[in-house]
């Protein structure tokens, strides 16, 4: 799948998922801005594009906060001229029951998984508009169509997630925005790491044990993903949500 010329803006571009989905872009010809709070890993990445031939830009960016997502995006357009694929992928897990959670937790939670996943699409869609069309993406989770105990929060942003995708697709399509949702199972990433443990450990041994394919996924793997739903092959989908999860959702 060729890039050349697309001009893509990365959410939570700093490590793990987006910063793969970062350099496999890079990689098939597009230009890519890296959104996140953690400057010297944003700017590593721009490094390693850079020393793959590629062109990246790194905006330090809260994305539960409007002006700082508008700066984004403007930054976006004026470093590269357009915008065309939207990767909203910055995310934060929250473990705990729902009779424990506080309201801060909440409020963190919902700002970050919901809220900034709104204001991205807000002001994306001006820019995308703006280039004639384009494509939205938005990181969702197997827990955006199940539940888990001792994570309901975070399902519940997921759900929500899910939700803002296919409203945003009914909304953007008569536009020529198209709106998907990518939804890992466990992926071996440092929020994995933080939720399972270290490799090897017995918590990640059995979360891996309860995907079919009985091992936890590779950020390339769900890259991958992302890419398919970002190119003209997937060219009549829209509002649907990608499960890269080794058939965690078909049990």
């Amino acid at each position: 799948m060729g890039f050349d010329g697309k001009v893509v803006l990365i959410t939570g571009g700093t490590s793990g998922i987006g910063r793969e989905t970062a350099i496999q872009f890079a990689k098939a010809g597009a230009k890519v801005a890296i959104a996140g709070r953690r400057a010297d890993q944003g700017k590593a990445v721009v490094s390693d594009i850079t020393a793959l031939g590629g062109h990246a830009i790194f905006v330090a960016t809260d994305i539960s906060q409007a002006d700082q997502v508008k700066r984004l995006v403007d930054q976006t357009v004026s470093q590269f001229g357009r915008l065309d694929i939207a990767f909203n992928n910055a995310g934060i897990e929250q473990l705990g029951t729902l009779v424990d959670f506080t309201e801060d937790q909440y409020r963190k939670l919902f700002d970050i998984n919901v809220l900034g996943v709104l204001l991205s699409i807000k002001y994306e869609v001006p820019a995308l508009l703006q280039s004639g069309g384009g494509v939205i993406i938005n990181t969702s989770s197997i827990v955006g169509h199940i539940a888990m105990p001792g994570a309901g929060l975070y399902v519940a942003s997921k759900h929500a997630v899910e939700g803002i995708t296919k409203a945003a697709a009914l909304e953007l399509a008569e536009q020529g925005i198209r709106v998907n949702a990518i939804a890992p199972g466990a992926i071996a990433t440092d929020m994995i790491d933080r939720f399972a443990g270290e490799e090897g450990s017995e918590n990640r041994q059995w979360l891996a044990a309860q995907h079919p394919l009985g091992r936890i996924g590779r950020a390339s793997e769900v890259a991958a993903g992302v890419l398919y739903l970002a190119s003209d092959a997937a060219s009549f989908t829209t509002g649907v949500s990608l499960p890269v999860d080794g058939g965690y959702l078909a049990k």
